[in-house]
C-alpha cells in the first residue's frame, strides 16, 4: 500500500484503532511474546548470542561478491543454474523465463519475503501462470487480495469467522468457525495443488556458500512439497542470506525461532545442496534454479550507515514489540515489509514515497533495537531515513516550527514565557488547561495539559538554591524544557535531597534544549548547534556530575551527542568530556545520597520505565529497591517497560496512537491498586498526569524525586496525591 496523503493515513489508522478483533489479536500476541521470548531463552546468554549473530552477519555482508562467487561455484557443481538479478524486474524476467521455457502452467510457492519484496505472484499471473501459496497464512490473504500483516506470521490480523468466511467463498461451501475444520480444509485444497504443480517457488534463510546449500526453516510441511514433487524448483533469495558455513547458519538458528514467536526450535529445517531426482523430468533429475536478487543490496552493504540493515534475519521481532504495530498492525506500519525494519528497507527497495509515513510513524521508544536478533540500531537507522526524506521532499511544518524555536534560546525562552500569559483563558485552577484551544481540539483531547509553571526554573534558581557549606560533590542540573518551565518543582525537590548529602547544584542559565525534539523532526543540522550550545554552557564549571531527572534528556545527552558528526576536534574532546560527565537522577541518587524511610508513608507505589532510561541508558535495574527504602509499598505493573505513547513530538503527529497506548498504561498501572504512579521522565509525566486527570482515574503520577525528598515530611507528599 503507497500513502499519497497525510489525511488518507490517518484515517486509515484511525480504522486500524477501531476494529476491536485487530485490537484483541494484536494486543493478546504482544503482551505474551516478551514472557515467550524469555522462557525460549532461558539459560541462554541472549547478548552474547546476538553479538555472535552480529559479528558473522557484518563479516558476511562486508565480502557479499565473494561469498556469492564462492555459493555459485559450490552450487553449480552440484547441478544449480544460478542467475543473478540486478532488480525486481529482472528477478520478474528471469523467473517467468525459467517456466515459459519449462512448460510451466501450474506453481506453488511457499512463504517468501523477498518474492512479496519483488511483488512476483502478480507478475506471473499477469503471464497467464496459476500460482497459490502453500503457507497456511500466506494462501488465506492470497484468496483476500491482501499482504502480509507480519512477516513471520502473515495472517495475524485476521479472526477465524474471517477466514471461514474466505474458505466458504473459496470452496462455495460454507465452513465453520472452527480453527481444526479450517485447517483440515486448507489441507484438502492444497493437496491437490502440490501434486499438479510444475514448479516450486521458494525463499531461503541461508545461502551457504562453502557448500553451495540453501537453507529454509518453516513451522509447516509445504516447503518441503514445495521443493520435491515439482519437476522445477526455483529459489529465490537476497544476497544478505549469503553466509560462509553451516556452522554461522546454526548460530542463527539458535536465535530465530526464539526470537520471532518466542519457539525454542522450529518444525521444519531444511537443507538442500543440488538437484534432487524428479521421476516426471526427461534426465530424471529436478531442474533446479536459485535466483539472488540483488535491488539495492549492494548499494546498501557499501553504506557506511545503512549496512548493518543487511543483518536483519527476518525474525519479525522489531514489530512485536513495537507499540505502534500492536495498535495498527502490519498494514498501517508497512508497505510490504513490516514494522521498524519495513521502515527502513521500504525506502531502499520501494521508494521514497512509500516510506514517508512509515519513517515518520516511529515513537523513538528503543524496543526494536532492544529486541534485534542482529544489534540492529533501528531507530537511529529510521531517523537517518527521515532525515534523508527530509531533504528531498522538505520537512513538515511541526519540525520547521520546532527548529525555529529550539535553534534559538532566547527566542525558545520568550516565547514560553509569552505562552504563560496566553494560556490564561484556558487554565483551571488545580494545574491543567481544562479547556484546549481549537487547534488541538479534538484529536488532542485524550487527555488534560499542564499549564506552564508561575515561575521558570532557571528565573527562580537563586532564591530556591540550597545554600551548601564544604561541599562532597559539586554537580551541574540539567534541567530540560519541562522541568525548566513545566514542572520545576522536580528539580527543586532534587536539590534539597542532593544538599541534605552535602552535595551543592548549579544550574548554568545558557543551557536549553537538549536537543532530542529537533531530532525526532529529522533535523540533525540544528540538534548539532543546540548539542553543542549546551556543552559550552557547562564547559567551566568544573562539575563532579551534570544531573538530569528527564530520562529522554539524559539518554540523549550521553548517548548521542558523542556520536554526532561534523565537530573538530577540540568540540568533540569537550562533547565527549560532558556526555561522560552525565547521569540519571535515579543512578546519582543510588551511588551518592542516603535518606531516612518514613515508616508512616505507607502509600501503595506503582511504576512506569521510561524507555530512555532503561533501554536507552540500559538501566535494567527496578526502582523497587529505592521505592520501598523511602517508606512506600511497591507492586508491579503489567506494562511496566512498555512505552507510555508521549514519544516527545510523536504525540502530536500521532494523538490517536499516542491515546490508545496511554490507556493501556493507566488501565495497568490503575489494576494494580496502587495510589501513586512514578516514574523518571517529565515527558512520561505530562502524558500520564494528563491523562489520568482527563479519564478521572484514581491514581497520582508523580516523579521519584518528589517522594524521596519528601520521605521525612509525609504531609507534603499527602498534598500531591488526590
Amino acid at each position: 500500500m503507497a500513502y499519497t496523503s497525510n489525511k488518507k493515513y490517518r484515517k486509515e489508522i484511525s480504522h486500524a484503532l477501531d476494529d476491536k478483533f485487530l485490537q484483541t489479536a494484536l494486543g493478546n500476541f504482544t503482551s505474551n511474546y516478551p514472557q515467550s521470548r524469555e522462557n525460549a531463552f532461558n539459560g541462554k546468554n541472549i547478548e552474547e548470542l546476538i553479538h555472535g549473530i552480529t559479528d558473522l552477519k557484518r563479516k558476511s555482508v562486508s565480502h557479499i561478491n565473494e561469498l556469492y562467487s564462492l555459493f555459485k561455484q559450490k552450487a553449480t557443481e552440484h547441478g544449480a543454474i544460478i542467475h543473478l538479478a540486478s532488480d525486481a524486474e529482472e528477478a520478474n524476467s528471469i523467473i517467468e523465463k525459467i517456466a515459459s521455457e519449462g512448460n510451466v502452467r501450474s506453481i506453488v510457492k511457499s512463504k517468501s519475503m523477498t518474492s512479496e519484496e519483488i511483488h512476483l505472484n502478480d507478475h506471473l499471473i499477469s503471464k497467464g501462470f496459476e500460482v497459490v501459496e502453500t503457507d497456511l497464512g500466506e494462501w488465506i490473504i492470497q484468496l483476500r487480495h491482501e499482504g502480509p500483516s507480519h512477516m513471520v506470521m502473515p495472517a495475524i490480523h485476521l479472526s477465524k469467522g474471517q477466514v471461514a468466511e474466505t474458505f466458504s467463498d473459496e470452496t462455495k461451501q460454507s465452513q465453520p468457525e472452527v480453527i481444526k475444520t479450517l485447517v483440515s480444509v486448507a489441507r484438502k485444497e492444497l493437496r491437490p495443488r502440490f501434486l499438479k504443480a510444475d514448479m516450486g517457488i521458494t525463499g531461503a534463510n541461508f545461502a551457504i556458500a562453502g557448500t553451495g546449500t540453501i537453507g529454509i526453516v518453516t513451522n509447516e510441511g509445504n516447503a518441503r512439497l514445495v521443493t520435491t514433487l515439482p519437476r522445477i524448483h526455483v529459489a529465490l533469495i537476497g544476497l544478505e542470506k549469503l553466509i560462509e558455513t553451516v556452522d554461522e547458519a546454526l548460530k542463527i538458528l539458535e536465535v530465530l525461532p526464539k526470537n520471532a514467536t518466542g519457539q525454542k526450535i522450529t518444525s521444519y529445517i531444511t537443507w538442500i545442496t543440488g538437484r534432487n531426482e524428479c521421476k516426471s523430468s526427461a534426465d530424471g533429475k529436478k531442474e533446479y534454479h536459485i535466483v539472488f536478487l540483488d535491488n539495492k543490496r549492494s548499494e546498501i552493504a557499501n553504506d557506511k550507515i545503512f549496512s548493518d540493515i543487511l543483518n536483519c534475519i527476518r525474525c519479525g521481532a522489531c514489530a512485536n514489540v513495537c507499540p505502534v504495530y500492536g495498535h495498527i498492525g502490519g498494514h498501517m506500519m508497512g508497505h510490504v515489509y513490516i514494522g521498524p525494519v519495513g521502515h527502513i528497507l521500504t525506502y531502499f527497495y520501494h521508494g521514497i514515497d512509500n516510506a514517508a509515513f512509515l519513517a515518520d510513524n516511529c515513537i523513538n521508544c528503543l524496543a526494536c533495537k532492544e529486541v534485534c536478533a542482529a544489534g540492529i540500531d533501528l531507530p537511529s537507522l529510521i531517523k537517518e531515513i527521515q532525515i534523508r526524506i527530509n531533504e528531498r521532499k522538505g520537512r513538515p511544518v511541526i519540525s520547521k516550527t520546532v527548529t525555529a524555536l529550539l535553534k534559538n534560546r532566547k527566542m525558545f525562552h520568550r516565547f514560553l514565557k509569552i505562552a504563560k500569559t496566553g494560556q490564561k483563558p484556558f487554565t483551571g485552577n488545580d494545574g491543567f488547561i481544562r479547556h484546549l484551544p481549537l487547534i488541538l481540539y479534538k484529536e488532542h483531547s485524550f487527555r488534560t495539559l499542564p499549564v506552564l509553571a508561575d515561575e521558570p526554573l532557571r528565573d527562580k534558581w537563586k532564591s530556591i538554591k540550597p545554600v551548601v557549606n564544604n561541599p562532597k560533590l559539586k554537580i551541574g542540573i540539567f534541567a530540560g524544557c519541562l522541568d525548566d518551565f513545566v514542572y520545576p518543582e522536580q528539580v527543586e525537590a532534587a536539590i534539597k535531597l542532593f544538599a541534605a548529602n552535602n552535595i551543592e547544584s548549579f544550574m548554568p542559565e545558557e543551557q536549553s534544549c537538549c536537543g532530542l525534539p529537533l531530532m525526532m523532526t529529522g533535523d540533525k543540522k540544528n540538534s548539532k548547534i543546540v548539542a553543542l550550545r549546551n556543552v559550552m554552557a557547562f564547559k567551566d564549571g568544573g562539575y563532579d556530575a551534570i544531573v538530569t531527572l528527564c530520562a529522554s534528556c539524559a539518554s540523549f545527552l550521553k548517548g548521542s551527542y558523542p556520536e554526532m558528526e561534523g565537530f573538530n576536534d577540540e568540540e568533540k574532546e569537550q562533547i565527549t568530556r560532558f556526555a561522560g560527565k552525565i547521569t540519571d537522577f535515579r543512578s546519582f541518587v543510588n551511588k551518592y545520597c542516603s535518606f531516612r524511610s518514613n515508616e508512616n508513608v505507607g502509600k501503595t507505589v506503582t511504576y512506569h520505565a521510561p524507555c530512555h532510561l532503561i533501554r536507552g541508558l540500559n538501566l535494567k535495574e527496578s526502582a523497587e529497591n529505592l521505592i520501598t527504602k523511602a517508606g512506600y509499598k511497591f507492586v508491579r505493573s503489567e506494562f511496566e517497560n512498555q512505552c507510555c505513547g508521549f514519544g516527545g513530538t510523536y504525540t502530536v503527529k500521532y494523538p490517536e496512537i499516542s491515546a490508545a497506548q496511554l490507556e493501556k498504561k493507566l488501565d495497568a498501572a490503575e489494576k494494580t491498586g496502587a495510589e501513586i504512579l512514578l516514574t523518571e521522565c517529565p515527558g512520561c509525566i505530562m502524558q500520564l498526569r494528563g491523562g489520568a486527570d482527563k479519564q478521572k482515574r484514581n491514581i497520582s503520577v508523580l516523579h521519584l524525586s518528589e517522594i524521596l525528598n519528601c520521605n521525612q515530611n509525609p504531609a507534603n507528599v499527602e498534598q500531591k496525591i488526590k
